[in-house]
């Protein structure tokens, strides 16, 4: 996607910005560097209000700069990918969105089924270049929407399976643009997560061992996995994917959180133009204007019904940017809403 870049600082930026936008063109390049971006450009549900500034680095080398200055500066500023897993807030964001984007998107073969990615590369892409590769362990991702990088952090999977169990290390720059590499045992991966979602470090590339196997096997699952996701999950409309993690005790009680939702009677809810899927449940989807107050609300109100059904309140995968840069769980914000005007619609 194109955005207006921004060449000169303009007379609508207040002085602290535009010497932010001077310094960051210095370090990225003009073609980097914008201003005023709507964020509902920016991730796949088409939602947010405008950040101040956006940077999209060429390089792993002007990720550092651009990190550096940031830092120095002191501005808020928060890391993206392909924004598939991010609700961003309907006032925007104050600060600077810096972008992972295709130019880190690398892929180089090694022996013994090591391979090296770039945290930029589109994951269905990984994906068929590992089956290409005739390697097994990644055929699960197929389907999910977004970058390597994401993936790596949110330690992102299907069938129960997170791509954290073939990574080996990751090299990733701190908030000073030093670069550190982690390997897999300090990455302490769990169910859907790992330290890279609590810390300070942005992910530059990683590396990861798989195991040979049979590519004409592995690409016949690769176009089942596919096929189900095209059969079960909604269509066109702007969605961010999965809102709620599986819930063990919930799966032996109820099922996944489509279901449980489904069962609580909500499938299908609609609050504003937002809308709990009526093909998938756990999918809340933008059926045109939808605000995040919109997704909120229909957070908190699929957690409460489904809290008095099973005793179990499901946690949002998602999450949430507010406007000073605060990241945190969507269910957390949602929690603070005030679903009374939306009851019984």
């Amino acid at each position: 996607m194109n955005l207006n870049t921004a060449m000169i600082p303009d007379d609508r930026l207040m002085p602290a910005q535009a010497a932010a936008v001077r310094a960051l063109i210095a370090v990225a390049g003009a073609d980097r560097v914008a201003t005023d971006v709507p964020l509902s450009a920016l991730g796949r549900w088409r939602i947010g209000g405008p950040a101040d500034i956006v940077v999209t680095p060429a390089d792993a080398a002007a990720l550092g700069r651009v990190l550096a200055v940031i830092e120095d500066l002191e501005l808020p500023r928060v890391i993206i990918g392909d924004g598939s897993n991010l609700l961003f807030d309907d006032a925007g964001f104050r600060g600077v969105i810096v972008r992972i984007g295709r130019a880190l998107g690398e892929f180089e073969l090694r022996e013994d089924g090591i391979v090296d990615a770039g945290a930029g590369l589109w994951v269905p892409t990984f994906v068929r270049r590992v089956i290409d590769a005739g390697l097994s362990g990644a055929v699960h991702a197929i389907g999910i929407p977004g970058t390597l990088g994401g993936l790596v952090t949110m330690n992102g999977g299907s069938q129960r399976r997170g791509i954290g169990e073939n990574v080996v290390h990751v090299d990733a720059f701190d908030r000073h643009g030093q670069a550190h590499r982690l390997d897999h045992e300090a990455l302490a991966y769990s169910y859907r997560a790992s330290r890279l979602q609590h810390g300070d470090l942005v992910v530059t590339s990683v590396r990861l061992r798989f195991s040979p196997g049979d590519r004409q096997a592995m690409h016949r699952e690769a176009r089942s996995i596919l096929r189900a996701r095209r059969e079960k999950f909604p269509k066109v409309r702007a969605n961010c994917g999965s809102v709620f993690v599986s819930d063990p005790k919930l799966y032996d009680l109820i099922g996944p959180p489509g279901m449980a939702i489904e069962r609580a009677g909500l499938k299908g809810k609609a609050i504003g133009g937002a809308q709990l899927s009526p093909d998938h449940a756990n999918f809340i989807v933008n059926n045109g204007g939808a605000r995040a107050q919109d997704v909120l609300a229909l957070i908190r109100i699929a957690r409460d019904r489904v809290a008095e059904l099973s005793g179990i309140r499901m946690d949002a995968e998602v999450r949430h940017l507010a406007p000073d840069g605060t990241m945190r769980p969507a269910h957390q914000v949602a929690d603070h809403i005030h679903v009374a005007q939306y009851q019984g619609t």
